[in-house]
């Protein structure tokens, strides 16, 4: 099940060490050549949080969330302060960031995306977990401050009026990360956090 609220406390995310993956199979041939096929389109993030406690409150929020949804029973949102801003780290999500598509005269739906790119190569992420109250739309870069909604949970914009052929749809926004606690059992000690010595992870969770 995934839960809505309570999200992550932020004050632990903030510390936490973010690793985005891919799964890759990789064989090797005869004379050291080899053979790659990615076995998925999109990264899988994981967070290590232990490195967000640094006191015994964080370590008290830590620990209440993790009794809340049950160790790794349910998932929830958590800011990945590595990555929670649809344009640039420093600059606030602006309606022109992202471009979700183009309109048809019939399509009124439209996924929040961000788009990674080095060349001519680019990876599309489905971004589901918007944060509410921080998404803005433009038509043809124009922002529109009506006539769409967001659903938060799923992360799809829906026009009243379909955009017109040829228009332009781009949105900015904040978003969270859909997790869960990769383990049932939480470290309690607080000086194994000071030290480094565990690790306590949450990991991405997908089609929730």
């Amino acid at each position: 099940m995934f839960l809505e609220t309570p999200r992550f406390p932020d004050d632990v995310a903030h510390g936490a060490r973010s690793t985005p993956g891919y799964r890759t199979e990789i064989v090797e041939l005869e004379g050291g050549t080899e053979r790659r096929n990615s076995l998925w389109a999109q990264a899988r993030h994981r967070l290590d949080v232990s490195y967000g406690v640094r006191t015994i409150s964080d370590l008290e929020q830590l620990t209440a969330h993790f009794h809340a949804v049950r160790g790794a029973a349910h998932a929830f949102r958590i800011k990945d302060w590595a990555d929670y801003r649809s344009g640039p780290a420093l600059a606030a999500p602006a309606p022109t960031d992202q471009v979700l598509g183009t309109g048809d005269g019939a399509n009124k739906v439209f996924q929040l995306v961000k788009r990674y790119t080095a060349g001519a190569l680019e990876t599309v992420r489905p971004i589901r977990k918007p944060l509410p109250g921080t998404v803005l739309v433009a038509k043809d870069g124009v922002p529109q401050a009506s006539g769409w909604s967001v659903d938060t949970a799923t992360g799809l914009v829906t026009f009243t009026t379909a955009p017109a052929l040829g228009v332009i749809v781009s949105a900015g926004f904040e978003f969270d990360l859909p997790a869960r606690f990769e383990s049932d059992e939480l470290p309690q000690a607080l000086e194994c956090y000071q030290i480094g010595s565990i690790s306590v992870a949450v990991i991405e969770v997908r089609g929730e």
